[in-house]
């Protein structure tokens, strides 16, 4: 008999049961400079590492009609070089440095982070705040990598008959808000982008008043504001207004669509209008979502496995899927692949059925504790990560929230009650909100593999 589970299991109990100022003892240095920049310091001095994330407000919702997509243009245009270093030398000198860096882009935020040791500071700061304020936009440059980014949207898009259905899904589910738009832009926007496009997205988002600067693991705060000051305090303000709000019309009934497309399997994906933890009425509403959505996709004990997988076998994969830090209100979405020869609409009434049966009935004391206890246990062991702190940091932050909400997370979990699932249940999985997105699979030359059903796609690289 193995030990390595029981060992886990073991593990779990007692960080859970630990009381969470004993998780969370890292501390959280905050201070801006004048020209508006915030920088987060989280020290960890387990070993001699840092990370370094600049964050940008700036995302897919801010775009509208024709240049949808250009937050994630833009992210690849940065690395093609400054006055100072050539294309692709950012990435070089780091790598030199033995450091590593990358980006992603998201609905609400553009991101840039470096992993190095901590007496590479210094050089990431540098690099960045160059690329803030001296960013080149080369027409050839941009013209390579415009087409580079259209074989993106083929590989991960076009190519992919769930991935396309998803992105439909998310189109009909919103009318007029924006996070209907694909991350990485329409094809039709992307073939047309302009250099001058670019030009003025760049200019418009990216300045010191317009980013977070996190930086996680072995370093001194007082250290990391002389360097933030040194290298990016002399870059002048923008003073960018806000994007302008783009709400979304009241939902009134199910929204129903069905793709017919070259594709091995049928494909289903369910989607709810649900508010995150900037719109809900109530504050515990969106950490009774967060444990709803445990309750059906928490790993092989949760109901869509146990019951659709497993028992009824209707579903070869159904996942549920739920953010509660969002800049706008998000979707609560049930997906999945019915098993072979079942019919979609026969997996759609099962989750229905599922969805139903948490409106109607109390989840039992033992499964709501079991289910909290993954969560806080999830969300712990992701802790542990250097990387993974400043990211809660930074998106927090960049999306309008104040970063000390992160640490109220499992307090906020641990005192969800049953009464407030089914009451969140009630309030927001009816058919009003409803869309309904189906694949109707058509005859294709080559046969794929059988995938799990996505969830959420959010970001892109």
């Amino acid at each position: 008999m193995s030990l390595v589970r029981p060992l886990a299991q073991l593990l779990v109990a007692v960080m859970v049961a630990l009381p969470w100022h004993t998780i969370a003892a890292a501390p959280v240095s905050e201070f801006m400079l004048d020209n508006g920049l915030k920088v987060l310091v989280k020290e960890d001095h387990r070993a001699p590492v840092a990370v370094s994330q600049l964050w940008y407000k700036v995302g897919s919702s801010y775009e509208h009609d024709g240049i949808t997509g250009l937050s994630h243009m833009l992210e690849h245009m940065m690395f093609k070089g400054t006055e100072r270093h050539g294309p692709g030398e950012f990435s070089r000198l780091l790598a030199a440095a033995g450091a590593s860096d990358n980006a992603f882009t998201g609905r609400d935020y553009t991101a840039y982070y470096q992993h190095l040791g901590v007496d590479k500071l210094e050089l990431a700061l540098r690099l960045e705040a160059d690329r803030m304020t001296n960013l080149l936009l080369d027409r050839e440059e941009f013209l390579k990598e415009r087409d580079v980014v259209a074989e993106e949207r083929r590989l991960r898009t076009e190519d992919r008959p769930n991935s396309r259905v998803y992105e439909q899904f998310m189109a009909a589910a919103y009318l007029a808000g924006p996070y209907g738009q694909p991350v990485i832009g329409w094809m039709n926007d992307i073939e047309n982008y302009t250099i001058e496009d670019l030009e003025a997205w760049y200019g418009r988002w990216y300045a010191p008043d317009n980013a977070v600067l996190v930086v996680a693991g072995d370093v001194e705060p007082a250290a990391v504001r002389a360097l933030a000051e040194e290298h990016f305090g002399a870059i002048p303000a923008a003073g960018t207004p806000p994007p302008k709000p783009r709400q979304e019309p009241p939902q009134t009934g199910i929204r129903r669509i069905e793709l017919s497309i070259p594709a091995r399997l049928p494909y289903l994906v369910m989607g709810y209008k649900a508010p995150n933890i900037q719109t809900a009425g109530e504050e515990w509403e969106p950490y009774a979502l967060t444990v709803l959505a445990a309750i059906l996709d928490g790993g092989s004990s949760a109901r869509l496995q146990r019951e659709l997988v497993r028992g009824a076998e209707v579903a070869a994969s159904a996942s549920a899927d739920y953010s509660l830090y969002q800049r706008l209100p998000g979707l609560f979405t049930l997906s999945g692949i019915p098993a072979d020869d079942t019919p979609v609409a026969a997996l759609e009434a099962a989750l229905g059925e599922v969805v139903e049966r948490l409106r109607q009935e109390l989840v039992s004391a033992a499964e709501l504790e079991r289910v909290k206890t993954q969560v806080v246990a999830e969300d712990v062991f992701q802790r542990d990560s250097v990387f993974y702190q400043a990211l809660r940091l930074g998106m927090l932050e960049t999306i309008g929230l104040d970063w000390r909400l992160d640490e109220a997370f499992v307090a906020a979990i641990r005192a969800v009650t049953a009464e407030q699932v089914r009451t969140v249940a009630r309030r927001y999985l009816g058919p009003d909100t409803l869309t309904v997105a189906v694949l109707d699979p058509q005859p294709m030359e080559a046969p794929v593999a059988r995938p799990r059903a996505p969830g959420g796609n959010t970001r892109v690289h």
